[in-house]
């Protein structure tokens, strides 16, 4: 595979593995199970236990193994077509996943503020028209 199509396919299947280690490790959606695994991954008696359920409370330890499971079935290699291309692009993969989530929680935030920003607002317009009745 040439370069520049190396490189389209980096950057585009690390969007579903951004997508999937974000969903799971920080989503409404997988609370309770993300809350049983922090549980676990401080109160368990044997190391391998805990670190084990860590594994799901964490975004980047997360996304190794999503990575995994993509480059299992994508059969994607970086620069090498052998054991070394799947190395390169496992960490690849994880480095550009990560960037992606960070710049997701970066924007996020910036939302989540300017909705706080707004309910103030309203909460201040609410206040004046209740003041001029």
């Amino acid at each position: 595979m040439e370069l520049s199509h190396q490189m389209s396919y980096l950057f585009i299947l690390a969007i579903p593995i951004a997508c999937i280690t974000w969903t799971v490790t920080r989503e409404e959606i997988f609370k309770e199970l993300r809350e049983f695994c922090i549980d676990k991954s401080k109160f368990c008696k044997t190391m391998f236990q805990r670190k084990f359920f860590y594994l799901f409370t964490c975004e980047y330890c997360f996304s190794h193994y999503v990575t995994l499971f993509f480059l299992f079935i994508t059969k994607f290699q970086l620069f090498y077509d052998d054991w070394r291309g799947y190395i390169i692009s496992m960490f690849a993969l994880v480095w550009i996943a990560n960037v992606y989530m960070s710049l997701f929680g970066f924007i996020r935030v910036g939302m989540k503020k300017e909705k706080m920003d707004a309910d103030i607002e309203e909460l201040k317009l609410k206040k004046e028209k209740e003041k001029l009745k």
